[in-house]
C-alpha cells in the first residue's frame, strides 16, 4: 500500500489514520515532506562531510606521492644511462678474451657505434621531447634501452655486440635532453636537483665499475648486460603508472621567461657547446680508460675484476659528491668563477696524474674525476637559466647531438692512442683539452647565479 485510501485520504499507518482535507492537510503535509528532506539532507552530509572535507588534502598529498616517485625514476634513469654506458669498457678485457682477441685494444673501437649513437640521437630525441611529449619518450627510453641491453647479452661476435651497443645507444640518447628537462621543469631550486640528478648519473657510473666487477668475476659477463637490462623494464612499469600524461607537450605550452636577445643566446649556445664538447672528450676517456688506467697504475691492488671494480667504484662514489656541492653553490655562488676554479683544478691534476703511480695516484684519479663530475651540472644550469622550457629539449640535444658526436671519437681513439703512446701522453692530452674548456667558459656571460 501507498499509504493512500480510497477516499482520498493519507494514511499514515495502521489506526493512526488522520484525514488531511483543505488547506490545513495541504500545509501539514508540506511541513511533513519538509522535515523529511531535511532529515535526509543531513543524514546525507553526515555521511559524505568528511570525504569531501578530506578530498582536497588527500588529492595533493596523492600527487605529491606520485611526483617523488615519477622524480625519483627519472633520477634512476640516469643512474641506469650511465651505468649501461661503461659496461663494455670496465668488462671489455673478459670480452675480448672470449671473442678470440689478443688485446683489449683491438676489441674497444667497435663501441665507437654506441657513443657515437648516443651524441647523434639526442637531436631527434630533444625534438620528439619537445614535440610529442616528455613522457612517452621516457617511456621508449625504458623498454628500448632494457631490450636492447639484452640484445647484447645475446651477443657472439665483434660485429653483432657493435650493432646491438649501436641500438642501445639510440636509446640511452633519449635520456639528456628529455629526462633532465623533465625533472628541473618546476623546480624551485634548479641548482640543487640538477646536483642530485648528477650525483645520480655518477652513482650510476660507480656502479658499472662495481657490480660490473662482480657480475663478470662470478657470472660471466653476458649477466652484466641483462641485469640492468632488467632493472631498465622494471623502471619503464613503474614510471608508466606514476608520471602523470601531458595535457600538452612542450612546444603548445605558454613561454615561460623572456626571449634572450638573439646575439645573446648565440653566443650562450656557442660557449655552451664548446666546453660540452671538450668536457665530453674528457668524460669518455677517463670513464672508458680509467679500468685500464688503474689496472697499470695500481697493479699490485688491481688483481682481478672485482678488485678493480672496488677501487673505480671508490673513485667514482667520492668524486660524485662533487655534484652536490656544485649543485648547492650554483643557487648561491656566480656561475662563471665557479667553473672557471672547477676547470683549473682539471688542468693542475690531469697534469701531475701523469707521472704518478701507486696510492698517489689513486688520490690525483679521484680529483680528476671529482672536478669532471663537478663540471657537468653546468651546462644544464645554462640551459636552465637561458633557455624556456618549450624549446629546452631541442637546444639540449643539438648542443648533445654535437657535443657527444665529436666526443664519440674519445672511445674509438682510446685504444689506439696508449697502444701507441701510453696512458701518461693521454694524461697530458687531457690536460690541454682542459685548457680549452677554460678558454671557452671565459666567455660566458657573468650572471649571479644559476
Amino acid at each position: 500500500m501507498d499509504g493512500r485510501n480510497r477516499s482520498g485520504r493519507w494514511g499514515l499507518g495502521g489506526d493512526c489514520a488522520v484525514s488531511l482535507r483543505g488547506d490545513a492537510g495541504a500545509s501539514f503535509a508540506r511541513r511533513t515532506r519538509r522535515r523529511h528532506a531535511h532529515l535526509h539532507c543531513g543524514l546525507a552530509l553526515r555521511r559524505h562531510a568528511p570525504m569531501s572535507i578530506a578530498a582536497p588534502g588527500n588529492a595533493a598529498a596523492t600527487a605529491d606521492t606520485r611526483r617523488a616517485a615519477w622524480s625519483l625514476l627519472l633520477n634512476v634513469a640516469h643512474a641506469i644511462d650511465h651505468w649501461v654506458l661503461l659496461i663494455f669498457a670496465t668488462a671489455v678485457s673478459t670480452i675480448a678474451a672470449d671473442f678470440g682477441f689478443a688485446r683489449w685494444e683491438d676489441l674497444m673501437p667497435y663501441a665507437t657505434g654506441a657513443f657515437f649513437a648516443f651524441g647523434i640521437g639526442s637531436l631527434p630525441a630533444g625534438k620528439l621531447g619537445d614535440s610529442w611529449g616528455r613522457r612517452p619518450m621516457m617511456l621508449a627510453f625504458f623498454f628500448g634501452l632494457g631490450a636492447s641491453l639484452l640484445a647484447v647479452a645475446a651477443s657472439s661476435g665483434p660485429w653483432q655486440i657493435a650493432i646491438a651497443l649501436t641500438v642501445m645507444g639510440v636509446f640511452s640518447a633519449i635520456y639528456h635532453p628529455v629526462g633532465i628537462p623533465m625533472l628541473v621543469r618546476d623546480a624551485a631550486r634548479p641548482g640543487r636537483t640538477i646536483g642530485i640528478n648528477g650525483l645520480a648519473g655518477n652513482l650510476g657510473i660507480a656502479l658499472a665499475a662495481l657490480v660490473t666487477g662482480a657480475l663478470v668475476k662470478y657470472f660471466g659477463w653476458r649477466v652484466a648486460f641483462i641485469v640492468p637490462g632488467l632493472l631498465s623494464i622494471a623502471c619503464g612499469v613503474l614510471f608508466a603508472r606514476f608520471a602523470p600524461r601531458e595535457e600538452l607537450p612542450p612546444t603548445q605550452r605558454k613561454p615561460s621567461k623572456a626571449a634572450l636577445p638573439r646575439g645573446l643566446l648565440a653566443r650562450v649556445f656557442a660557449v655552451i657547446t664548446v666546453t660540452a664538447t671538450t668536457g665530453s672528450l674528457i668524460f669518455n676517456f677517463t670513464t672508458n680508460g680509467n679500468a685500464e688506467l688503474l689496472r697499470e697504475r695500481m697493479a699490485a691492488v688491481a688483481t682481478d675484476p672485482f678488485a678493480l671494480g672496488v677501487l673505480l667504484a671508490l673513485v667514482y662514489a667520492i668524486a660524485s659528491l662533487a655534484q652536490l656541492v656544485v649543485g648547492h653553490l650554483l643557487d648561491r655562488v656566480p656561475m662563471k668563477r665557479l667553473l672557471l676554479a672547477i676547470l683549473a683544478v682539471q688542468v693542475a691534476s690531469m697534469t701531475a696524474a701523469a707521472q704518478a703511480h701507486g696510492w698517489l695516484f689513486f688520490a690525483l684519479c679521484t680529483i680528476i674525476m671529482a672536478a669532471v663530475f663537478g663540471a657537468i651540472p653546468f651546462i644544464d644550469a645554462l640551459i636552465v637559466r637561458f633557455v624556456d622550457d618549450r624549446i629546452r629539449s631541442r637546444v639540449a640535444g643539438a648542443r648533445l647531438a654535437i657535443s657527444f658526436g665529436i666526443s664519440s671519437l674519445a672511445v674509438y681513439l682510446l685504444g689506439p692512442v696508449v697502444k701507441a703512446s701510453g696512458f701518461e701522453f693521454l694524461l697530458l692530452a687531457m690536460a690541454g683539452i682542459a685548457v680549452v674548456t677554460f678558454a671557452a667558459a671565459s666567455l660566458l656571460p657573468s650572471v649571479a647565479r644559476g
